[in-house]
């Protein structure tokens, strides 16, 4: 990354923020606003200044000529572009503003087309099934390995996805989680290569992995191991507002189609505090992020010793690695697997925030993430391993009953998109067994499907359902609030 960008004749200056700048000069001219938004500086809307602060409100403005449009920026969006390419040591880096679902759609988008294949692993973000439903690609998924102890599924293995190449050399692409919700990396540099050998292009959803283009031990980022794309979701490690993201290509992208495909479903009404906050947060790991995500990893590595000396539960780490599926681990997550102490992993999520105030990111059927950044400290961080000390005191049984498997390998049988818009019919949760779903089912977080359009119901996926229900997981997806019936295809297709 560092060879490349000192090739070129001038970089730009990272302690420039653009928009930012843009926006203050704007604010301190007293222009007579007769355009839009009708709030017109927070003036026709007392209760959401007085809740958000004028300063706020002063800044949520229209696109106009001195702060450029983000649909085709020409000075200081694409200003705020080229320093975020260049501190991300991509080609060319897009500002969206319909969070990181946008910038995977996009890069999905941007690769494939109607009956296309794309190869990637099931346990992908709802996102990019989506994106399948869009354009009407194909997936051809890599099953990741589960590891036992833990019950979580893993990065791609290369021997599998030189299988699903060599079996669908047509394929326009692949995917991968860099890394996933657990902090789990694939090869990403060796199936880059094994892509591009195929004439692939290789996508990265980086939303949990921003971080990773500002750490010296931490794994490789997409664009530092040549991937094409890579979405970036600045609002979850790297300090943004929330919804805001990065969609990062490399050499081999035409950026200006790339922007088409953004036209397509991003908004023309960009938010400017979305956007000068991707250009402050920008700046700011640019200049300080090395010595921001030490000091982050270092606490994280701290926090699983003192979790593990509890006993009972187990904080994860490196020693997990094996050089393929795990082939690397990102140590600023603090993932704790949680059955031995007979506890659902979303049970202790909910008694951490009912009795101790303390909001973890997530918990499934095993495990718990904290999520730590660059707001976090070690006082926080103390505060939460007494919370689980005393949870494991208080709450600990033989767990007798608990599921194990947070993963179930999917029977597709037709694609997402013929799916989700064919003739459908409601059933009954137990009556849809053998048939195939034409919606979604997850818990959310993580938003990785349990079932999606095209793939067979079965009565293991419905034992999944109802124990991840009765646990209190979040689920979301199906056009039934109470998850008691699923939608499915009317005619069941040929086996």
């Amino acid at each position: 990354m560092g060879n490349m960008q000192q090739n070129k004749p001038s970089r730009p200056d990272q302690r420039r923020a653009p928009i930012y700048e843009a926006l203050e000069t704007f604010r301190q001219m007293r222009v007579v606003p007769f355009d839009v938004p009708g709030h017109k500086r927070g003036r026709g809307n007392s209760e959401l200044t007085a809740f958000l602060g004028r300063q706020c409100v002063s800044v949520d403005v229209n696109s106009m000529k001195p702060l450029d449009n983000l649909c085709h920026p020409i000075s200081v969006i694409r200003e705020a572009e080229e320093l975020a390419a260049d501190a991300f040591g991509a080609s060319h880096a897009f500002l969206m503003v319909g969070g990181t679902t946008s910038s995977v759609q996009s890069m999905v988008l941007t690769a494939c087309k109607r009956g296309d294949e794309i190869i990637l692993p099931r346990n992908v973000h709802r996102s990019v099934i989506n994106a399948l439903v869009l354009c009407g690609a194909v997936p051809v998924y890599v099953n990741p390995e589960v590891e036992q102890r833990l019950g979580i599924s893993l990065g791609m293995q290369r021997e599998q996805v030189a299988k699903a190449i060599a079996e669908h050399p047509n394929a326009v692409a692949v995917l991968v989680n860099n890394p996933t919700y657990y902090g789990i990396c694939s090869d990403l540099r060796a199936i880059v290569k094994m892509a591009h050998d195929a004439g692939m292009l290789c996508l990265a959803d980086e939303a949990h992995g921003t971080h990773f283009y500002f750490g010296d031990d931490l794994p490789v980022s997409a664009m530092a191991a040549g991937a094409d794309m890579a979405a970036v979701s600045m609002h979850k490690s790297g300090g943004s507002l929330t919804q805001s993201s990065l969609l990062l290509t490399g050499p081999r992208i035409h950026a200006g189609y790339v922007r088409q495909i953004i036209n397509l479903t991003q908004t023309t009404s960009g938010s400017y505090l979305l956007m000068s906050s991707l250009d402050i947060s920008r700046r700011n790991l640019a200049l300080r992020g090395r010595e921001v995500f030490a000091r982050v990893a270092a606490m994280a590595e701290y926090a699983r010793g003192e979790v593990n000396a509890i006993g009972g539960y187990y904080a994860f780490g490196r020693e997990l690695v094996n050089k393929n599926s795990i082939f690397d681990f990102d140590t600023t997550k603090l993932s704790v697997h949680t059955r031995d102490i007979g506890l659902a992993g979303i049970e202790v999520y909910d008694i951490l925030r009912d009795e101790y105030d303390i909001q973890i990111e997530f918990g499934d059927i095993g495990n718990i993430l904290a999520y730590l950044s660059m707001g976090d400290r070690p006082q926080e961080l103390e505060r939460l391993v007494s919370a689980l000390a005393e949870i494991r005191r208080r709450y600990q049984t033989d767990g007798t009953g608990l599921l194990k498997q947070e993963y179930i390998d999917p029977d597709v049988v037709i694609s997402p998109q013929e799916a989700f818009y064919a003739e459908k019919q409601s059933l009954p949760l137990r009556k849809s067994v053998g048939r195939v779903c034409s919606e979604f089912v997850m818990c959310y977080p993580p938003g990785i499907p349990i079932l999606a359009p095209g793939e067979r119901i079965t009565s293991q996926i419905l034992d999944y359902i109802e124990y991840a229900k009765a646990k209190g997981c979040s689920m979301t997806g199906p056009e039934d609030p109470e998850i008691l019936h699923l939608n499915v295809l009317a005619k069941n297709p040929a086996e």
